[in-house]
Order: C-alpha cells, then structure tokens, then sequence
C-alpha cells in the first residue's frame, strides 16, 4: 500500500510537473492573451464608460431643459400676474380721471348756468333801472369831485413842504459857508 500510495504521490507528482511543463510551453500564448484580453477589456470599459457619461449628460440635459421649461411656465404666470395687476390699476386710474372730469365738467356747467341767471337779474335790476342809474352817475361824479378837492390839497400841501425843505436846505448851506468863512473876516490882511 505504501508502494502504491508512493507510486501515486509520484505520479501525481509527474502530472503537476507535465501540467507546469504545458502551462510553460503557453505562458507567452498565455501573456499575451492575457493583455489582449485587458486591453480589450479596458477599451470597452472605455467604451461603455464613454456611453454612460453620454447617457448621463443627456439625462442632465432633459432634467435641466424640463426645469428650465418648467421656470418659464412659472415665470409667464408671475409676469401675467403682474401684468395684469398693472392693467387693472392703470385702468382704475382711467375711470377715476374720468369720473373726475366729468364731474368737474358738471360744476362748470352748474356754475355757467348759477353766472348766466346772476348776470341777467343783475343787468335787469341795476343797469337798466334808469333812476338807480341816475342816482348811481350823481354819487360817482359827487365821489369825484371830493377826491379831486382832496388831491389838489394835497398837491397844494405838497408844493408848500417841498417849498420850506427847499429853504431850510439854503438856509443850511448858507449857515454852513459862514461858519466856513468867519475867520476871513476876523483876520486883518495886509497889502504888501
């Protein structure tokens, strides 16, 4: 048994050393295969990692382009919103400008007309009433007459002042050049 057991180590032994002879023989087979097999590996890694970052960039794409659809949907509700907030307002100003000027039309109409019947019944009243018209003439020209007395007085009175500030004027200056002279005349001059 041992023999046997020692003749099957031993064949096994021969198998692993004919296997490692074999895997010798292939080994450039196999390195070479071995590289070809990671650079194929490796170039379509490349390729399907080029593919998913253009998936990806695509998808982004979409997301980003929806958003951005989405924000100009939003953005159009806010502006229509806003804009027709702005009409409303402007449109209130227009029917308040216009109820103001209409108004301000019927008062001036109402005043034309309140003008018109004071203006006739003044005309009916005075100026064609000859006996106030008379007696209206007779206190203007009597107002008259007592206003051109008073400013002839006055004038009068004007002259009168104008004539006595004139001579206290001379009065003054001759004042003043005998003061300035009075030593001419207490001096002796002698003729030489």
């Amino acid at each position: 048994m041992e023999t046997n057991s020692n003749n099957f180590g031993e064949l096994q032994e021969l198998k692993d050393m004919a296997t490692l002879a074999k895997l010798l023989a292939r080994a450039p087979f196999l390195e070479s295969q071995y590289y070809f097999r990671n650079r194929a590996v490796d170039s379509f890694r490349k390729f399907e990692n080029d593919a998913a970052v253009m998936i990806q960039s695509w998808f982004r794409g979409c997301q980003v382009r929806a958003y951005m659809r989405h924000l100009n949907r939003v953005v159009t509700i806010i502006q229509k919103w806003w804009r027709s907030y702005l009409g409303r307002k402007f449109y209130q100003l227009i029917v308040e400008a216009a109820y103001y000027t209409m108004k301000m039309n019927l008062y001036n109409e109402m005043a034309v007309r309140i003008q018109r019947r004071w203006r006739g019944f003044r005309i009916r009243k005075y100026c064609f009433n000859y006996y106030y018209l008379k007696e209206y003439l007779r206190a203007v020209s009597e107002t008259n007459d007592a206003i051109r007395e008073a400013l002839e007085e006055f004038a009068e009175m004007k002259e009168r002042e104008e004539r006595k500030v004139l001579l206290e004027r001379e009065e003054k200056q001759k004042d003043y050049q005998a003061r300035k002279m009075h030593y001419l005349l207490s001096t002796k001059q002698h003729k030489h």
